[in-house]
């Protein structure tokens, strides 16, 4: 287990405090994951308010427990990725569409833009971003079943 050049911790309201062994301060700190789909547990930047880079994370399986938990609570907090596993219907086959899906956190429905709003991420792999933003994850669309395939090869 490595042992970072710096301590994390939470002040009294809620935000990651950064301080390095020479005493120096940083608060309101974030963790950044620099690749979010492709490797979540590797690759963390600790970044201050001012967008610069404070600390780098190679591995979360590498820092000891209480500080894993704070930084994988704080991702959590601001990562919102729902992953859809089923599509049940779409409003239309043409753009802008509102589409009905199940996903990890339950169901919902969104409305797609345009094509352009789906990306494609490796062989296997989709992110959706719907008219507010929201990214939801198709992990993998091989998993999906064979109507959700079918509704979805009309928008790829």
């Amino acid at each position: 287990m490595h042992t970072p050049d710096y301590q994390i911790a939470r002040n009294a309201f809620g935000h990651l405090v950064l301080t390095t062994r020479a005493g120096e301060v940083h608060e309101n700190v974030v963790p950044i994951r620099a690749f979010p789909i492709a490797a979540p547990a590797e690759g963390i930047s600790l970044v201050g308010p001012d967008g610069s880079e404070l600390a780098w994370i190679e591995r979360l399986d590498s820092l000891d427990a209480p500080t894993r938990h704070l930084i994988e609570a704080e991702l959590a907090e601001r990562e919102f990725v729902p992953i859809i596993t089923r599509l049940q219907r779409v409003s239309s086959f043409a753009t802008p569409s509102t589409w009905f899906v199940e996903t990890d956190r339950g169901e919902t429905s969104f409305v797609l833009r345009g094509e352009e709003d789906i990306r494609h991420l490796g062989n296997s792999s989709l992110m959706i971003a719907d008219s507010h933003g929201i990214q939801y994850l198709i992990a993998d669309l091989l998993a999906l079943d064979k109507a959700s395939r079918r509704m979805l090869d009309r928008f790829l």
